[in-house]
């Protein structure tokens, strides 16, 4: 008999596939996350939970989940998930690291272009039908090359933004006080540095609880006014009503931000409303090769867990001992 297993939204037939052919799974089909009472109903016999960062796996779910072995999380991060409760009863936590580098990089660096050079701004301009003619004074913008990029968190996707930037002749410095990068890449900095003295700054930690609300009122206020923030990393690592303020005071110039807090923003948020905002729906891993990618390495953690395998990413490798030991 198969393993029994629960999938919480539809994801890329690459990885899908797989998980079909080797459990007996059943898929939530919906657009929108799968209820938390649908979840904690569906998870009562699995063995196995093939989830997303929207998914909550906290300890009332592991509760309700007395045969769970394993939960491989469709995404890199896996804030969403109680990793310590997971290990203590033995269940294996799979994450999808290293594929959505480049992708992730990618969109960080279109996100800093699009906010230099108010190219969302622009779009709506022709759109809205007020282009006349051409203007020397026409929604200006920065100039990228040249510039200095500040980049916080030096990480797989904070090396890969800096080695774009450097094909734009950018100085580029670094604040991670857990990473030592290469000094041909990056300067290495302080924060205060960092903020003082960064044109365009790029978030690129995880997070915990040392890094919620990492950027507040404070760090945006020793910020130039000129600056640019682009977060791809998570929403609550900036907080959103001292972003508000800022962009608004003109204490910094633009945000661009592919995650929020909230997430998703209601439509009538306050930094929607704002023209130097930029808000995308967290799509900076959304290439069709990545995401078929994470697709495939989620299910291939899915069915090594089952298997009592190790996992190819596992986030908790201690808790194979325990389950090994119980």
């Amino acid at each position: 008999m198969q393993p029994k297993v629960y999938v919480t939204r539809e994801v890329p037939d690459a990885g899908l596939g797989m998980v079909l052919k080797g459990t007996d799974a059943e898929v939530w089909e919906g657009e929108l996350p799968v209820p938390r009472e649908v979840l904690l109903e569906k998870v009562q016999d699995i063995e196995g939970l093939y989830c997303l960062l929207t998914d909550k796996i906290d300890e009332e779910l592991l509760d309700a989940a007395p045969k769970l072995r394993v939960v491989s999380n469709y995404a890199v991060g896996y804030n969403n998930i109680d990793v310590d409760a997971c290990t203590a009863r033995g269940i294996m936590v799979g994450n999808t690291p290293g594929v959505l580098t480049d992708t992730t990089a990618d969109f960080a660096f279109t996100l800093l272009m699009a906010a230099a050079r108010r190219v969302v701004e622009a779009a709506d301009y022709v759109r809205e039908g007020k282009w006349k003619t051409w203007g020397p004074k026409l929604l200006l913008g920065f100039d990228v090359y040249g510039a200095t990029l500040g980049i916080a968190g030096f990480g797989r996707i904070g090396q890969a933004m800096a080695r774009r930037a450097r094909g734009f002749d950018m100085r580029v410095l670094y604040y991670d006080p857990a990473t030592s990068g290469d000094p041909d890449l990056a300067e290495s900095v302080d924060l205060d540095t960092l903020l003082a003295e960064s044109d365009f700054l790029s978030i690129h930690v995880p997070l915990t609880d040392e890094t919620h609300h990492m950027f507040g009122a404070a760090e945006l206020a020793k910020m130039k006014s000129t600056a640019v923030l682009i977060n791809t990393a998570r929403g609550p690592v900036v907080d959103p009503d001292a972003l508000y303020d800022a962009l608004n005071a003109g204490e910094i110039a633009v945000a661009a931000l592919d995650v929020t807090d909230p997430e998703p923003l209601p439509a009538d948020h306050k930094l929607i409303g704002l023209p130097n905002c930029i808000v995308m729906p967290h799509i900076a891993s959304a290439g069709v090769a990545t995401r078929n990618k994470m697709a495939v390495i989620a299910a291939e953690n899915l069915l090594a867990g089952l298997e009592g395998n190790h996992l190819p990413h596992c986030v908790n490798p201690e808790a194979y001992a325990t389950r090994r030991q119980a």
